[in-house]
């Protein structure tokens, strides 16, 4: 009547191996190539630069100080709404604008420009104008906060 129950254990003889958990590291290995690849792909882009140099507040109690009539006109480029670019005056097509403004700059000590754009220009057509006028020569571009466009 007394019956054997054995629970868990092999036959006689044989001995219980022991159970290890280990972790299965293929999933991470594919997430961490995976982003990886993404933060290559997306370096490049980061690369570009656009400095924004804003103006300090002027406070009321620095005079305004008059221009001078020895002053030499202002560069101000403006992209009018049909995406034309104009210095000044003068239209002038994108290619040329560096060449135009190496001419320019090249009688001037500061290579200083002003930029306006009309509200309705697409902001890479600006940004190529912007890029081809720092191709130019333009070390130091000022955005123009009130629009000088007729």
């Amino acid at each position: 009547m007394g019956a054997n129950i054995q629970v868990g254990g092999g036959g006689k003889g044989k001995r219980r191996a022991n159970v290890r958990p280990h972790m299965n590291v293929t999933p991470l290995v594919d997430v961490v190539l995976v982003l990886l690849i993404i933060f290559m792909v997306i370096a490049p882009m980061m690369v570009k630069q656009f400095w924004l140099h804003v103006p300090k507040k002027e406070t009321a109690a620095a005079p305004a100080e008059e221009p001078s009539a020895d002053d030499q006109v202002s560069i101000v480029m403006t992209v009018r709404a049909d995406g034309t670019v104009w210095i000044n005056q003068d239209r002038v097509e994108l290619p040329e604008l560096p060449e135009k403004l190496e001419r320019i700059f090249a009688a001037r000590a500061e290579r200083v420009m002003f930029f306006d754009a009309a509200d309705a220009v697409p902001y890479g057509v600006a940004m190529a104008a912007l890029d081809a006028a720092r191709g130019g020569g333009a070390v130091n571009i000022a955005v123009l906060t009130e629009s000088v466009l007729q």
